[in-house]
């Protein structure tokens, strides 16, 4: 697994030694950050369900200025601390370790872009999106990236967000929603 382009192009990242952490393809990785590349710069993410970090550090990597990841993994964390160190952009990253619910209400600041990644047999999108709304945690014109299973339908409208993308790779769908309707 390695960082795609950006000022980190060709970094190589750690990824877990079993199978228990899903790092996102590199082709669909690509795709996500061809649909939401003007959205990038000088932006605030966050990563939720961040696994080995690939995405956030990706998002660093084309442009982002601040990355918030969260895991409730502890041997997530360790990778995703790993691979932070790694990239040296530690200034730019914070880390949160817990469960997705209770984290998140430690994020200091609303996001530009948040990338959600949940394990796809749990349904949590929906909830999660609820949560954030909730919690005020996307900035006005900001956008949710939700990567899940092709077989889970995500409705058109989740509370005052809606669905401006979806697009399918075999059996991983990503989906993108959003507040300013970009």
């Amino acid at each position: 697994m390695r960082i795609i382009a950006g000022e980190l192009k060709g970094r190589r990242l750690t990824t877990p030694a079993d199978d228990k952490i899903r790092p996102t393809a590199d082709k669909v990785k690509e795709s996500i950050f061809n649909m939401i590349a003007p959205y990038l710069p000088d932006s605030i993410v966050l990563d939720l369900f961040a696994g080995t970090a690939s995405l956030g550090l990706e998002a660093l990597s084309r442009g982002a200025r601040t990355v918030y990841f969260v895991d409730k993994s502890r041997a997530s964390i360790k990778i995703i601390n790993k691979n932070i160190s790694d990239c040296r952009v530690e200034n730019r990253c914070k880390v949160f370790f817990g469960d997705w619910e209770h984290a998140i209400k430690e994020i200091p600041e609303p996001a530009d872009i948040i990338i959600l990644d949940p394990p796809y047999q749990l349904g949590l999108i929906e909830k999660c999106i609820s949560k954030i709304i909730d919690l005020s945690l996307i900035t006005d014109d900001g956008l949710i990236v939700a990567e899940h299973d092709s077989d889970e339908l995500l409705p058109d409208r989740i509370g005052n967000l809606t669905k401006i993308r979806n697009k399918k790779y075999g059996s991983v769908s990503i989906s993108i929603y959003t507040n300013g309707g970009k």
